[in-house]
């Protein structure tokens, strides 16, 4: 797959299929990869990149942070997912697009939307994150992490994430940027160099904000409320994708479409469809 910089950030992407352009942010947590769409619990399930490429541009990506992308050791907040989303239509010469998330990228999708809604023809939230398990699962992985880098230093980290593949959920002590360590030996030892006390301020400071609340994050109510985005919600039902989330935005966004379809029932067979039948409704 080719890479786009986008932000600041080497992006990992691919375009499929033909058509109106949707901006996919990938499923996964903090393994937000362009496989997540096809190897994941229900995004294996229901196929959603057998079928939407025959009608639609699907622009789909490693979210910065996971899979190939690089990486920046910031304050991460929604607003920088969006922008490396941004960039990365900006890099593709396309002005409007689709945008939509599964899972922990349903929360750029709504930040999106309030950030730059002129550039937003429709939002999709397939499984939103959220709940206050979701929430307190979020603090404590952060939580982990932050305790490895007191006790034994940002170096520690480098070797812990090159022993082995896990991801930030598989092994929490090794915080959100270790893919870009296994990526690129500069930017490990840049990160080894790195202040351990405001490096720990960093972090606290963005778990606290990325997960503030017990329903789903990604953008404050009163801003979703302003919007006039056509939108599509898709309930999950588990602890990370509390079906109270998927509520809460269509409480939010006024006119929003909400699926009121069981876990269980979605297949292949309907799921697909649903998200065409409400993205073919808006050029019709």
């Amino acid at each position: 797959m080719p890479f786009i910089e986008a932000d600041g950030i080497d992006t990992r992407y691919e375009v499929m299929g033909d058509g109106p352009p949707i901006l996919m942010y990938s499923p996964g947590g903090f393994d937000a990869r362009v496989e997540q769409w096809t190897d994941l619990g229900v995004y294996k399930r229901i196929k959603l990149l057998d079928h939407l490429p025959k009608h639609y541009k699907c622009i789909v990506f490693d979210r910065r942070e996971n899979g190939q992308s690089g990486g920046r050791v910031e304050r991460i907040t929604w607003d920088h997912f969006v922008r490396q989303g941004a960039g990365l239509l900006d890099a593709l010469e396309i002005e409007k697009a689709h945008i939509m998330g599964g899972c922990m990228g349903c929360s750029p999708v709504s930040a999106f939307g309030v950030a730059i809604p002129q550039r937003t023809l429709s939002m999709i939230h397939y499984w939103p994150v959220g709940g206050a398990n979701y929430r307190i699962s979020s603090h404590q992985r952060f939580a982990r992490h932050v305790a490895f880098v007191d006790e034994n230093g940002l170096q520690a980290v480098v070797d812990l994430v090159k022993s082995h593949d896990k991801n930030f959920s598989g092994d929490p002590r090794g915080g959100p940027w270790g893919q870009p360590i296994r990526n690129s030996d500069d930017f490990a030892k840049t990160y080894a160099e790195l202040d351990k006390a405001q490096y720990l301020l960093t972090v606290t400071a963005m778990y606290r904000g990325l997960f503030d609340r017990d329903t789903a994050p990604g953008a404050e109510p009163e801003d979703l409320m302003n919007l006039d985005i056509p939108t599509l919600i898709v309930p999950g039902n588990d602890s990370f994708h509390a079906t109270s989330a998927a509520r809460y935005l269509q409480e939010c966004i006024n006119g929003s479409e909400y699926w009121d379809i069981a876990v269980d029932e979605q297949t292949e067979e309907n799921a697909p469809q649903r998200v065409l039948k409400f993205l073919d409704g808006l050029t019709s």
